[in-house]
C-alpha cells in the first residue's frame, strides 16, 4: 500500500495548521488530507490511525519553567486519531473531514462527517481533571508535546486494510482496544512520520 498525506512529508515537520498548538498559542487543528492506494484484494475495512510514540510517561517535568523533559525518560504511545469501519473501497479523506479546530471539553465520538466510527483520541486522558478542557476526545486532535521537551516527537499516520467490515468497536474506543481488535486481521497498511516540537533548541 501507499499513503500520501498532503502538506506532511515522511521525516520532515507537520505543518501548524495540523497542531494543537503552535508557537505561543493554538494550531488550526485541521485533519490533514490522506489518499490511499494499493489496498489488497480481500479488504473489507480500513482503520485512520496516527500516533506518537514519544509522550512522556512522567509529567513530573512537562511544561514546567526552568525544567526539561529528558531525552532518556521512557516513552509511550499517544494516539491522536482513531477512526475504524471506513468502507473498503474509500480511498481517500478530504482535509478537515475528522477535524477542524480546538473543541473544549472535545469532539463527539461515535460516527462522524467520514462514515467511520471514532475513537476517543489521547487527550481524553490528558485533560483529565482540567475543569476548562476535560471530556472525551474524539476525531483528530493534532500534536501538541511538551514546549520544554529535550526530543523532536514522530506523528505516525497510518491506514490499516482489513479483512473484516467492522471491527465491533463502540464509540469511545481507545488505542489498546484498537489494537486488540486489529490482532490478526490486518493486511496491508502504509504509514507517513511527520516531526513536531514546540521546542526551539530541538526543532
Amino acid at each position: 500500500m501507499e499513503l500520501t498525506v498532503d502538506g506532511i512529508t515522511d521525516g520532515h515537520p507537520v505543518p501548524a495548521r495540523f497542531a494543537f498548538c503552535a508557537g505561543d498559542g493554538m494550531g488550526d487543528n485541521v485533519s490533514p488530507a490522506l489518499r490511499w492506494s494499493g489496498v489488497p484484494e480481500g479488504t473489507r475495512s480500513i482503520v485512520i490511525t496516527c500516533v506518537d510514540p514519544d509522550a512522556p510517561t512522567d509529567a513530573t517535568d512537562v511544561n514546567q519553567e526552568g525544567r526539561t523533559v529528558p531525552a532518556d525518560l521512557p516513552r509511550a504511545d499517544f494516539a491522536h486519531w482513531l477512526l475504524v469501519d471506513l468502507p473498503a473501497d474509500r480511498t481517500e479523506l478530504a482535509e478537515g473531514a475528522d477535524g477542524a479546530g480546538i473543541v473544549a471539553h472535545g469532539k463527539s465520538v461515535g460516527e462522524g462527517a467520514t462514515g467511520g466510527v471514532r475513537g476517543a483520541n489521547d487527550y481524553t486522558s490528558w485533560f483529565a481533571g482540567d475543569a476548562d478542557m476535560e471530556g472525551t476526545y474524539g476525531g483528530y486532535d493534532g500534536p501538541c508535546p511538551p514546549w520544554n521537551d529535550s526530543i523532536v516527537h514522530h506523528y505516525a499516520f497510518t491506514v490499516h486494510a482489513l479483512d473484516v467490515a467492522s471491527l465491533g468497536l463502540a464509540a469511545g474506543f481507545r488505542l489498546p482496544d484498537l489494537r486488540a481488535a486489529m490482532e490478526g486481521h490486518v493486511l496491508a497498511e502504509a504509514s507517513v512520520t511527520g516531526t513536531y516540537s514546540l521546542n526551539p533548541d530541538v526543532a
